[in-house]
């Protein structure tokens, strides 16, 4: 074999990086080592891999090409080390969830899979769908859970889990009156109010958004948050509505310090889904987890 796996180590970590000095030291490596193993990767295929911009390696076209077989190729040692080691199929695992997943329901999975693989790590990495979608495109991640919806060529999405979003406000708000009067709300008092919502690139933003068709353009968006508990206080503060996964407001419902609104001429309902490259190995703790999030039924 004309490569090694420290060759495609230094090759990975240059590519995540685009820096030399940070991929050495995240593999604990001195930077002639391992300025000296790529040289020696690309001189065994007669082949340059990246483009040299100042400090910076950028990937050229031949080094994407490559770059997924590479990371699949480590991934799958990776995996039969971990059996031989530790004599058990799931290895290390990074996840990614957005706000509303990770906050919520993903402690939970994780908790399951670590009971069923003890021996297996697992890591939780929590941001906004574009954030953790762009870690899966870069492996920095395993797999995603993701509220909003994608449409990109390099990503499987696979349908997990039904969820629906919450329109709300406070109890002594004019339209907590309203609908205790006829029973829900309507389109004028969606235009009336001010609402305060998550960010643009969140899932739930999206979801709102598409609900909300033909009155977007005259709503009154007062705040723009990127925090589920963030505007939660906001409501309650009496600033304004706001609609979020209905996963995150069981307890605010039950206690009574916040009131779910009515909006029967609106469709809040969304598909949550799992992402994974499609030229990711999927390693034996990968298969595992998108196993246990099909299999358990999730409650806040």
């Amino acid at each position: 074999m004309r490569y090694t796996l420290r060759q495609l180590q230094v090759f990975i970590a240059i590519a995540h990086h685009q820096n030399l000095t940070r991929a050495a030291d995240e593999l604990a490596m001195s930077q002639s080592a391992a300025s000296s193993a790529l040289k020696d990767f690309e001189h065994q295929f007669a082949v340059q891999l990246f483009d040299r911009v100042g400090k910076r390696l950028q990937l050229n076209e031949q080094g994407r090409l490559v770059r997924p077989r590479a990371e699949a190729l480590l991934a799958q040692a990776q995996d039969f080390e971990q059996i031989l080691l530790r004599h058990a199929e799931a290895g290390p695992l990074n996840v990614g969830a957005t706000l509303s997943i990770g906050n919520y329901l993903a402690v939970g999975l994780m908790a399951k899979y670590m009971a069923e693989h003890p021996d297996a790590p697992v890591r939780l990495d929590v941001a906004n769908t574009r954030q953790i979608a762009d870690k899966v495109l870069n492996y920095e991640l395993d797999i995603g859970l993701i509220e909003g919806e994608l449409n990109h060529p390099e990503l499987e999405m696979i349908p997990w889990h039904n969820d629906e979003l919450a329109v709300f406000c406070h109890p002594d708000d004019e339209l907590a009156r309203k609908q205790q009067q006829q029973g829900h709300i309507d389109d004028s008092d969606l235009l009336a109010a001010r609402w305060i919502l998550r960010e643009s690139g969140s899932g739930t933003r999206q979801a709102f958004d598409r609900a909300l068709h033909g009155l977007l353009p005259d709503l009154n968006i007062t705040l723009e948050l990127q925090h589920t508990e963030a505007i939660k206080r906001a409501v309650e503060a009496r600033l304004g509505i706001g609609c979020l996964s209905q996963i995150t407001l069981t307890d605010a419902f039950r206690r009574g310090s916040l009131v779910h609104l009515t909006v029967p001429q609106r469709d809040f309902s969304r598909q949550l889904y799992m992402i994974v490259h499609r030229q990711k190995y999927r390693s034996a703790g990968i298969q595992a987890w998108i196993e246990l999030c099909r299999n358990h039924a999730l409650t806040p």
